[in-house]
């Protein structure tokens, strides 16, 4: 059974012969009464205080877990943008591994190309030399049969001019 400030203030205790002074047991129980009345003020206001705080804990942990939900969902996709970007730079650099051994290989070929290119040309050069060579040395032998050829006498040529002035008709 609760009692309350007002229970006190009008209970009314039998009189016995003999008994308590009424004057200090009532001024005792209005001490009493006002003492309960404070104490239950104080009582229903740290009840609300409590209350206000347990919505406030409620509404602090509902906050937590939203940001923690927050922070996680956070982690999650910076890991997968990472995840992304460390595929992408692993396929940057085996497309610039297999463009540079592309090249590579292109170069390796066009370098045995103008090998054989140069090659060709210097067959083709000591070949040119060569013809040149020869032909210089037959003109040289034509220079040096001219040379040493007995010339042709005058007598030899002029009969033989004449003879073709003879056999042409007459116009």
């Amino acid at each position: 059974m609760k009692i309350t400030p007002l229970d006190i203030q009008h209970k009314v205790f039998d009189t016995q012969f003999r008994g308590y002074e009424k004057r200090q047991v009532d001024q005792f129980l209005e001490e009493v009464a006002e003492t309960v009345e404070s104490l239950t003020r104080e009582n229903t206001a740290l009840k609300e205080k409590m209350s206000s705080k347990d919505d406030e804990l409620v509404n602090l942990k509902k906050t937590e877990s939203t940001l923690t939900n927050t922070l996680m969902s956070t982690q999650t996709f910076v890991d997968q943008l990472k995840r992304g970007a460390e595929r992408d730079a692993e396929l940057v650099v085996k497309e610039a591994e297999l463009k540079a051994e592309e090249i590579l290989a292109q170069s390796r070929t066009d370098l045995m190309e103008l090998r054989r290119m140069i090659a060709d040309l210097r067959r083709q050069r000591a070949l040119v030399l060569e013809r040149l060579r020869s032909t210089l040395g037959a003109f040289h032998r034509l220079i040096e049969v001219e040379e040493h050829a007995d010339p042709i006498p005058d007598v030899v040529e002029e009969s033989a001019y004449n003879a073709d002035q003879e056999s042409l008709p007459e116009v």
